[in-house]
């Protein structure tokens, strides 16, 4: 069995198990299942009405980032970093949107597929990158916001860290799995 046979599998499975074994371990431990999910659903509710400010000005600012072409300038300052880890100059984008928005990073994304095809090289290196980091920003502004923590010492470091790594993990990796659609 190949590697993408098996990706194929887990992933045909892995939402279905799931949405099966999370409320059947719920009924087990006397989780009242419903009112659970209506009470987070009415808190995550009250949270996008508490952080759509914040929302607003992430995507206006790289909205602004783009039509003035800093993205473009920013890429060929770090070219030489992203040659050595195999990531294509076209991904930058999406590596440094990401930490600020996923739905910033997602038009990013679909910019790339749009482009490029989502069967592509770059488009399967789009979406491993956007499974393999994280809204950094959007994450701690939302959480710390949420509990009134006004400094955030190490956490934003650790965050970008963990995106930095995400990034190089999916690029090596991607190049390892899916490198014979570079032609």
């Amino acid at each position: 069995m190949s590697i993408m046979e098996v990706i194929n599998t887990i992933s045909n499975w892995a939402v279905p198990m799931l949405v099966l074994v999370i409320p059947i371990y719920g009924l087990a431990k006397g989780v009242k299942i419903y009112e659970v999910f209506v009470d987070g659903a009415k808190e995550g509710f009250q949270i996008g009405v508490t952080i759509m400010p914040y929302l607003v000005a992430i995507l206006v600012s790289i909205g602004l980032f783009r039509d003035v072409q800093l993205m473009n300038v920013l890429g060929d300052m770090i070219a030489p970093v992203t040659n050595l880890i195999a990531m294509p100059p076209e991904l930058l984008p999406l590596a440094i949107v990401r930490p600020l928005s996923g739905s910033g990073a997602a038009g990013v994304m679909n910019s790339i597929m749009a482009e490029h095809g989502a069967d592509s090289y770059l488009g399967l290196l789009a979406s491993v990158m956007a499974g393999s980091t994280d809204t950094t920003f959007y994450v701690l502004a939302v959480y710390f916001g949420a509990v009134n923590i006004k400094k955030a010492r190490h956490a934003v470091a650790a965050g970008l860290a963990g995106d930095i790594a995400g990034v190089i993990a999916a690029s090596v990796l991607c190049r390892m799995a899916f490198g014979n659609l570079l032609k």
